[in-house]
């Protein structure tokens, strides 16, 4: 079956758009993400609760992107925009997870709405 994805992703939140026939569909992930801490000087002296903070941090972002690549893993192509670097991260998540080769298109994009995300696939896929 053929199935093409485009998504809008940052690091707390990915809107996926899939187009597949007979179904299309939007999808939604949110990551629980809570605010890094930031120390003052005079706390940045003590790294562990900093680097603790840190860690789990990534660990978010690793078990966020994980549930994208596997929403999207079987798709044929797809489609990755947004701001910041969550797209190339996904990216790279991507080429370690051999699906790299499915990637269309890579687009820095500031905020959109759930309907401009779905309709900037729809226009790209079908024109």
């Amino acid at each position: 079956m053929k199935s093409e994805v485009g998504l809008w992703i940052d690091n707390r939140k990915a809107v996926i758009v899939t187009l597949t026939m007979p179904k299309d569909g939007i999808g939604l992930f949110q990551a629980n993400l809570e605010k890094q801490v930031c120390f003052s000087e005079e706390l940045s002296r003590d790294r562990r609760a900093y680097d603790l903070s840190d860690n789990k941090y990534s660990n978010y972002l690793n078990s966020f992107y994980g549930d994208v690549v596997e929403y999207i893993r079987d798709a044929e192509f797809i489609q990755i925009f947004g701001p910041g670097d969550a797209k190339l991260e996904l990216e790279k998540r991507l080429k370690h997870e051999e699906l790299s080769g499915s990637i269309v298109s890579i687009e820095t994009i500031d905020k959109m709405t759930d309907r401009q995300i779905e309709a900037k696939v729809w226009q790209h896929f079908l024109s």
